[in-house]
């Protein structure tokens, strides 16, 4: 069992709110589920000013919004953030076209342009995994893996395959 499955500070579970993100594809909802999954597995989560964790999450969008509904165990409330999506949307936007570099590349490229091009695939994630820390900042305690494994999150619901 991992530290990060018996603490306090973390996630338990993770849900979309249906009426905020459309149905995609069956690739699209199966990649949801996989990110939702490894959010879960391994993650480190604190509302600041909060102690009475472990948490549920309710992702949604509202008016170009990422708003984060914070829940105790038990469903009680613990607190809601709203996230502008703003910031996101060229690391988002960028992070798509090279990944679609990226799968072209693996069926036509030598194993370097494959390597050179995950490199800046990579880079792109941690920027925008840095950036929700950023704005996260003062208002939920992450570590950088957990940032990471909800801008996976966050890139998912935005991609319609």
């Amino acid at each position: 069992m991992s530290a990060s499955s018996t603490s306090k500070d973390r996630l338990i579970d993770v849900q979309l709110d249906g009426e905020s993100f459309e149905r995609a594809t069956p690739d699209v909802e199966h990649e949801r589920a996989v990110a939702i999954f490894d959010l879960i597995e391994e993650n480190s989560f604190k509302p600041i000013g909060d102690s009475g964790g472990p948490y549920k999450l309710i992702l949604s969008v509202v008016e170009k919004r990422l708003v984060f509904r914070i829940l105790r165990e038990d469903g009680s409330d613990v607190v809601s953030h709203v996230l502008s999506l703003t910031p996101f949307k060229r690391i988002i936007k960028d992070y798509f076209m090279i990944c679609d570099s990226y799968y072209e590349a693996i069926r036509t490229s030598s194993p370097q342009q494959i390597e050179a091009i995950d490199m800046g695939r990579r880079g792109l994630h941690n920027e925008g995994s840095q950036t929700l820390m950023d704005r996260l900042s003062g208002k939920i305690e992450v570590d950088f893996d957990t940032a990471r494994r909800l801008f996976t999150l966050v890139c998912v619901l935005h991609w319609r395959g």
